[in-house]
Formats: structure tokens, C-alpha cells, sequence
């Protein structure tokens, strides 16, 4: 199952290959005081593992549902998206030497498992977990713009930063643009609704919570 899965990430990440983001040019700048290196190293870390689990979550979706030639396509490109947002992030992660969070095997069965089980119940649960994680990101990558913003003023120059931010609002807008589709294709007529999206949120910012410190 999971070879399947990687076999066709691997033709995506190809396609994909031009547009991942430019690497900043030069050493990093000495200016990011030790707390704001310790911030930088929090984002990367965090990040990848969230891109990581949106990943497998599409994943699990798009096997669940492979059978459903209407939201098949859907769940793909929003999934390809998410394939190369987790790259990126693996590349910064590689590229500072940041290590990952050491729960990343609980990331992986706990975000192909939610993404498979929604699937499998139907297509409008599988929206309302897309709808769920979605939220949740785009408010965590957006306290992620203001304090790179606001806390960063010494480091304003750095490329890193820059490049991080800039990194940070086009994955933002792919996310809300995924909220965005779930919504569109019946996220809020799955059943029972509320219960199953504010359980979702709730394990996605427990996640982000763990995924920052260990």
C-alpha cells in the first residue's frame, strides 16, 4: 500500500520539481540572536512534521476514495500540493540541521489513519477533516507571519528570514485555498459535523503543540 503511495508521490515531486522555492544565497547571517535562531529551528521543525502528516493525510484520503471519480482529482491536486510543501520543508530542515521531531512515527500512522478512516466513511467526512486541518494550519502558519514580522526586526535583512516568510504565505494560501475547496465540495454536510471537526482541530493543535518542543 505504502509503495503504491510513494511510487506515485515520486512522479508528483518530478512534476513538481520546478516549483520548489529558491534556497536563500549565502551563509547564515550571525545577526539572529540565539532566540531567534531557537524560534527559526521551532518553525522548520514544526512545519515539516505538519507537512508531513497533511501529506499522508491526503494519502490516506485519496486511497479511501480512489474509487470516486469526482473527488479523486480534487484530493489529488490538493495532495500534490502538499507533497511539495512537505519537500521544502524537509530541504530547510536538511539545510539548517534542524533536527525532527522525535514523534514523527506517531505523525505518520496518526495522519494516514485519519486521513484513510474519513475517507472511508465518505467523501463529505473526508472534506470536514480537510476543512479541520486546514483551519488549524492556517491560523498556526499565520502566528508564524506576525511574530517572523514583528520579532525579527535585527534580522529584517537576513535571506533566511525572508525566505522563510515568503515560504510560509504561499503554503498559507494554498492551505486556506484547500479550506476553501473542502467547504465547496459538502465538508459541512458530513455527519456528525461538529463533533468531527472539532475533534480534528483538537488532535491537530495538540500535534503542533508536541511537534514545537519535542
Amino acid at each position: 500500500m505504502f509503495s503504491c503511495l510513494r511510487r506515485l508521490q515520486t512522479v508528483q515531486i518530478t512534476r513538481h520539481s520546478s516549483y520548489l522555492a529558491p534556497k536563500p544565497a549565502g551563509p547564515t547571517h550571525p545577526e539572529l540572536s540565539p532566540a531567534q535562531r531557537a524560534y527559526l529551528e521551532r518553525v522548520i521543525r514544526v512545519d515539516q512534521a505538519g507537512e508531513l502528516g497533511a501529506d499522508l493525510i491526503y494519502a490516506g484520503q485519496y486511497l479511501a476514495l480512489s474509487h470516486n471519480k469526482k473527488v479523486k482529482p480534487i484530493i489529488k491536486h490538493m495532495w500534490e500540493q502538499e507533497i511539495h510543501h512537505r519537500q521544502t520543508f524537509n530541504a530547510l530542515q536538511t539545510e539548517h540541521r534542524i533536527r525532527p521531531s522525535l514523534l514523527t512515527p506517531l505523525w505518520k500512522v496518526g495522519a494516514f489513519g485519519m486521513g484513510f478512516a474519513t475517507g472511508f466513511m465518505n467523501k463529505e467526512a473526508a472534506m470536514a477533516c480537510t476543512e479541520a486541518v486546514e483551519t488549524v494550519i492556517g491560523k498556526h502558519y499565520n502566528q508564524q507571519l506576525r511574530v517572523l514580522t514583528n520579532n525579527f526586526h535585527d534580522g529584517a535583512d537576513s535571506p533566511e528570514i525572508q525566505h522563510l516568510r515568503s515560504t510560509i504565505k504561499v503554503f498559507r494560501d494554498e492551505e486556506l485555498e484547500h479550506l476553501d475547496t473542502a467547504i465547496e465540495h459538502d465538508a459541512k454536510k458530513a455527519r456528525p459535523y461538529w463533533l468531527l471537526t472539532e475533534g480534528i482541530k483538537t488532535v491537530c493543535k495538540s500535534a503542533v503543540f508536541l511537534a514545537e518542543r519535542i
